[in-house]
């Protein structure tokens, strides 16, 4: 998919963005950053299809598309899943196939209250998860998603990246906004900056860089039991993971240590030792227990 040329005005006004050129491949996933104001929800409007380009061209579309938008709102009577199943309907579902699609979606996303809230009594931090779960029931080829962490509690955080990963495991082109540099260097294969209208092409981090990270030990408490091993690569931030026996021990951006945290506390593992190593600096700072994965030194 390609943006040329691609700019946008509503009539006579100023353009929000102008002289966009952008490729969104298949099976990546592609940032665009910038602040509030800086026309990122315009540009994705014209990327789902939304909005038609005032000038240039968007080719290369695919035809199932799923879409967040930065505001979703619901106010109606209906439950989440009478909303779902609608909606599932209109995209070419049969009841039985939709109904059970927004079950598992709802499910998967733990929407709070359970699938027959009505919507109007959502917090928005649920109502986000139905704006993910209706971006979702026809499996998209293109998934574009605005600001989609807004709201959102940190449990759903590594939820959300899984997903988006397995759209663009499965040949997916997954579209996102995000202000946070962190965010979109963990995730995207490409990120695109948006300033006062403009598009650039976010040029490569050097491995160089400094970069604090911390390492987290985690043991399995179900004694003579299995739990189930998260999909380390989705949770954001993740650098590396060394398996000894029932432990783990998880290397982590600074910043993404409070989301890998709560996806491991709600998967049933124990947190043994939470330690801060300034990359770079080779400065250590214990936090909690000493403790240490077998077959590993101790910092």
């Amino acid at each position: 998919m390609r943006l040329e040329a691609v700019g946008k005005r509503y009539g006579r006004g100023k353009w929000v963005v102008r002289d966009v050129h952008a490729e969104i491949p298949g099976g990546e996933m592609v940032a665009f950053a910038g602040g509030n104001g800086s026309g990122k929800s315009t540009l994705l409007r014209m990327v789902a299809g939304i909005s038609r380009p005032t000038s240039g061209v968007v080719s290369g579309r695919p035809r199932l598309i799923g879409y967040v938008p930065d505001r979703f709102a619901p106010n109606g009577r209906m439950s989440a899943a009478e909303y779902l199943t609608h909606l599932g309907r209109v995209r070419g579902l049969g009841t039985r196939s939709a109904a059970a699609r927004a079950h598992h979606l709802l499910d998967r996303l733990a929407l709070v209250g359970g699938e027959e809230a009505q919507l109007r009594t959502l917090s928005k931090g649920n109502a986000q998860k139905v704006a993910l779960a209706q971006a979702l029931l026809v499996e998209p080829e293109l998934l574009v998603l605005d600001e989609p962490w807004s709201g959102l509690d940190a449990s759903a955080h590594g939820t959300l990246a899984e997903i988006m990963a397995e759209v663009a495991r499965a040949g997916g082109s997954v579209v996102f906004t995000d202000h946070r540099e962190a965010v979109t260097k963990v995730l995207a294969a490409r990120t695109y900056t948006v300033e006062k209208g403009a598009v650039a092409l976010r040029a490569a981090q050097e491995s160089t860089a400094y970069h604090p990270v911390t390492e987290v030990v985690l043991a399995n408490p179900v004694h003579g039991g299995v739990l189930s091993e998260p999909d380390w690569e989705t949770i954001g931030g993740v650098r590396s993971v060394t398996r000894s026996g029932g432990r783990r021990a998880v290397t982590v951006d600074r910043e993404c240590v409070d989301t890998l945290l709560l996806t491991v506390l709600q998967g049933g593992w124990s947190v043994l030792t939470v330690t801060r190593d300034d990359q770079g600096r080779g400065d250590v700072h214990p936090v909690g227990p000493a403790d240490a994965v077998p077959g590993r030194s101790s910092r």
